[in-house]
This record gives structure tokens, sequence and C-alpha cells, in this order.
């Protein structure tokens, strides 16, 4: 089948019956994707099956019947070249054939039978772009087009009974994969700043209805690292420095998210935030004492747990008083007894990006398989999908992946697929519902806070002239329309200037004239400022812009509270 060859099943006959009975609902000719606008939900067996209620039951009988190449295949989530899934342009297709020896994403899921598939992309501003070697997300209708026809692909497979799994990294602020026509929410920082998880998990469950309505099942989100250093790659990704406010926050985007039917991924265990290096250019050392990761790192993954997630992603992080050397992505210490056994996570373990520098120091082969045998049950973005798949194969073969262990992996992915199963999509006229915005402008409007400066909620003098650190046009132009909706006059020089500091930390992102300054990122370059004024929204989205026009027309009143310690400043002046 596309070039790999078909080899025996190994089928444990004592349950193999069972196996029948349980599937007899399932099974038959694969589904064909909706022709509606969302992405329609695999059928759910017939109401007399012992297994219909009981997704571990489904995943447990599928398992039994899989051949090798499928148990293979759906520990494996590639991503791939294209925007549509046997469409592709001819620079795709050469991508398509380095990555895997095939032209489009739909021949790679067809050839290596795979659990899953990611999208990716960047921004200017991703700290993330360091592994993005190319990007499926140009429009909200392409994107869902595209789900379409990968999970018309997967439909084919002996697994199709169950949802394929689509992933994509929506975190919102500087990691935000699909724009256009969504309602992007403040960064986590922002939340951390607004300080209330009933107002978070209404913002995900939105973010989450509109991910179900593109077709994505999976979100590599939320971060659920303490920025317990200056680490410019998680930054605000994080919730904030204190584990006891980042907690809840956690556990809020969780449920909100699966609410909506898209299961959350908690990451980076075992703590990105404890170190200050990149994990996507080198292994960082987390050297705490595992009595301090244990009580500053670890319990928002705890509380994200408890809270019901249904993926964790492991980190290439060398925890060095765990298990010194080795990345937490290879470490049975870290993934198996601290993870599963200490935290007690039943779900699905994913590594972080194959393709990042810490795990390149082996092949795609052996790393795929080291990382299995670690603990994990997701392979995601190997350099090389044709070498992952056959070196995960040998290893089988040749006894050194234990099948039991393989098979607790795919029982885990199909598992959290079957979870998924029940969930209706939304249709696409969800994207961007006013419902939605309203919840992303409460929590970005929560957020706003003032470092220095009064709280009387008397208006900026006007006119306003808005400039940047960084020549952000589309921001400027947010923040200028706010303020014109809130009405204040705003004109292109000569006014009460308004400054905007994107993701810079030094004071040639300052300006000395500024009558306020506004952090729209971490607010550490805030410190440096010279304003009477000093505000923080921790996000440059439309919310963040229309909650910060609030606050300088006076009709709001500042309630938020700096995530992280800013040196010489309080958290607010604003609040005790």
């Amino acid at each position: 089948m596309g070039g790999v060859s078909l080899r025996p099943r190994r089928t444990v006959v004592a349950i193999a019956a069972l196996a029948a009975l349980l599937l007899s609902g399932c099974s038959g000719s694969p589904q064909q994707p909706s022709s509606s606008s969302a992405p329609s939900s695999p059928s759910a067996p017939p109401s007399g099956d012992p297994a219909a209620g009981d997704p571990a039951a489904r995943a447990t009988a599928l398992v039994a019947t899989l051949p090798d190449e499928d148990l293979v295949g759906q520990v494996l989530m590639p991503y791939a070249y294209g925007s549509a899934a046997d469409d592709v342009s001819a620079g795709s297709a050469a991508g398509n054939q380095g990555l895997a020896g095939v032209d489009t994403p739909a021949q790679m899921i067809a050839k290596y039978r795979l659990g899953g598939l990611i999208l990716v992309g960047f921004s200017a501003d991703d700290p993330t772009q360091g592994n993005q070697e190319t990007t499926n997300v140009d429009s909200a209708k392409q994107v869902r087009e595209l789900t379409t026809g990968l999970r018309g692909a997967a439909a084919k497979l002996p697994t199709g009974a169950a949802p394929f799994l689509i992933g994509t990294d929506q975190e919102f602020g500087v990691v935000t994969r699909i724009t256009d026509r969504v309602t992007v929410l403040p960064s986590a920082l922002a939340a951390g700043a607004a300080g209330d998880p009933a107002l978070t998990e209404a913002a995900w469950r939105a973010a989450g209805s509109e991910l179900a309505a593109l077709g994505i099942n999976l979100d590599f989100a939320p971060v659920a690292d303490v920025l317990a250093t200056r680490s410019t790659v998680i930054g605000s990704r994080s919730f904030g420095s204190d584990q006891g406010r980042v907690s809840p926050q956690v556990a809020a985007a969780v449920r909100g998210l699966q609410s909506a039917g898209v299961a959350a991924t908690l990451k980076h265990f075992p703590g990105h935030g404890h170190s200050a290096d990149d994990s996507h250019k080198e292994l960082p050392a987390l050297t705490q004492s595992r009595a301090k990761l244990e009580a500053e790192a670890w319990p928002p993954f705890k509380a994200g747990i408890d809270a019901g997630t249904m993926a964790v992603m492991s980190a290439h992080l060398d925890a060095r008083s765990v298990d010194p050397g080795t990345p937490a992505t290879f470490s049975h210490k870290l993934l198996t007894d601290v993870l599963r056994g200490q935290l007690g996570f039943q779900g699905v373990v994913i590594t972080d990006g194959m393709n990042m520098a810490p795990a390149k120091r082996w092949s795609p082969g052996e790393a795929a398989v080291r990382a299995l045998k670690a603990g994990n049950d997701l392979i995601l973005m190997t350099p090389n999908v044709g070498q992952a798949y056959d070196g995960l194969l040998d290893a089988l073969r040749d006894g050194s992946l234990p099948r039991a262990r393989l098979v607790d992996a795919v029982t885990h992915v199909l598992t959290m697929k079957f979870r998924l199963a029940g969930t209706t999509a939304p249709e696409m006229s969800t994207l961007d519902d006013p419902a939605h915005r309203a919840a992303a402008d409460a929590l970005a409007a929560a957020a706003v806070t003032v470092l220095r400066g009064s709280c009387d909620g008397t208006p900026i003098p006007g006119p306003v002239t808005v400039t940047s650190s960084d020549g952000r046009d589309h921001t400027r132009s947010l923040l200028t329309d706010a303020l014109k909706a809130a009405g204040v006059r705003v004109v292109p020089e000569g006014g009460t200037v308004v400054h905007l500091v994107g993701y810079g930390d030094g004071t040639g992102d300052l300006r000395a004239d500024a009558a306020v300054t506004v952090a729209m990122d971490t607010p550490y370059v805030l410190a440096k400022a010279k304003s009477p004024t000093l505000l923080a929204t921790y996000s440059s989205s439309r919310a963040a812009m229309t909650g910060l026009a609030a606050v300088l027309a006076g009709k709001a009143r500042p309630g938020g509270r700096s995530p992280v310690t800013v040196s010489g400043l309080p958290a607010s002046t604003c609040t005790s």
C-alpha cells in the first residue's frame, strides 16, 4: 500500500471474538465526510452494544484487530506540506517527498496509516517558528476544506471508525496558528492578569467551539508552564509566575476547550518556564531540586489533569534532579513514574516536536522508539515519517520495542479518539460569533493593568496620538479604531502620546515623551519606562485594544494584576 509491504497480522486471538462483537456497530464501509459546513462525527455504536458508552472498551477491541502496520501508524502525528489534502503545489509535493516519500497529505495518511496530523504555520513574533517548516493555514474556509479532506483519507483506514486527530497550536497570543474569521483570545498571561477562571473558561469554550467548526479536534494548549524565569520562548504563553494563580487558569482552559469537543494538551511537562533557554535550539536544563519542581512547576499540570485533560505534551528538558542528562521526552522516570504514577495522568502523552534540536541527536527511527518506550503515546512532527515508521516497525519485530508498550500507546490514542467521537461539531457560522467576541472582550478588559498612574477613571487628555515601537500598523489601527468608538479624538501627531511596546525588552523600544506606555506582551520592559502612566494588556489582539481603549477613555476601571514581577513596580496600582 503506497510502497509499504503488508505483513501478517499479529492479533490477540483470545479476544478476537469479543473484538468482532464490539466493533460490529462501527465496521463496514468507511464514513464519508459530510457535505455540510461542519465536520461530522463518526456514528456511535448501536445502543445495545456493551461498548457503546465506553471509549476504552471500543479502543481495546479495535486494537486487537489491527496489524502491526496500523499499530505503528497510529502513534505518528507528523506535519505535511500543502493547504489541501489531495491538491498541492509542486513545492509542497517536493516537501512531502522529502518528508515521507509521497506527494500529498492524503497519500501520507494512507501510506503510513497515521493516527493524526498537525497543522502548522507561524507569525513574525512566534517563538516556536524554528521548527515550523511550512504552513497549512491560509483562511478559515481553506482549513475547513483541508480537514474534511484529511478525514476522508483517514476514513478508509482500518481505524476509520475512530475520529482522525487533527491538531494545531492555537494558544492565542504569540502562538496562534489560525486568525482568519476566528475569535482571537488574549494571551495566557492576560488571562492570568484578569485572574478570573470563569472568564477564562468561557473564552476557551468559545475558542474550542470555533476550532471544532474548522475540523480541529486536538489543541496543543493550554501552556501549563509557570514563568519562573525570564524565558522568551515561553513568556506571555504562560498564565504567570505563581503556581497558585496559574493552576486554576490551566484547569479553566481545559474545561472550556473540552466542553466544546476539542481535546486539550497541557504543555510542556515537566515545566519549560523553569528554564530561560529555548528547547527548539538546545536542551535546556532544569537545575531546581525535585522538591522545588514538585512545589512550583507541577501543580498546574496536576490541576489540568484533575480537570480532565485528555493529553499532556512532554518537553525536551533535562530535569537534572529527576533523570539527569535525559530529555524528559525520552525519560521513563519523568513520563511513566512521575506523570503517570505520581500525578495520576491516564490520557495520551504526546512528544514535543521531534524535529527540534534535542530530539535530533538520534535518527528519526531511534528517536521514535526511545520516545515510545519512555511513555509517550504520540510522536509529533518527526523529521522523516518513513524513517520513523520503519524504525518503529523494525523495533516491534525484533523485540526492542515491547509489543505491550505499543499496544498500550495505541489504546490510549484510540480511547481519546472515541471520547471525541460523541461530539457534533458546530457549523462554520459560529466563527467569530458575537457571543464569542463578548467572551474574549470580557477576558481582555479584565486583564488591563495599571502599574503606574491613576485609577480614578479620568479620560486621557485628548486628542491622542498612537505610536508603537516596532511599526505595528495593524495594532495601532486596532487601538485607533477602538479609541474613536469610545469617543476619543485621535490625531496623527501632536496629541497626547500613547506608545505601544510589543515584544522588545530594551530602552530602544520606549519613547521618552509618551504620556502612556503600554506593554502588549510580557511587561518587564515597563521597569525602564519613564511615562507617568504605565499599562499592560499582555496581548495585541482586537479584544485587548478594545479593553485598553475603554480604560483610556475613562469608561472602564482597570482591574488586572501583573502575573509576573516587574522590577520597581507594583502588580497594580488599582487593586490591593
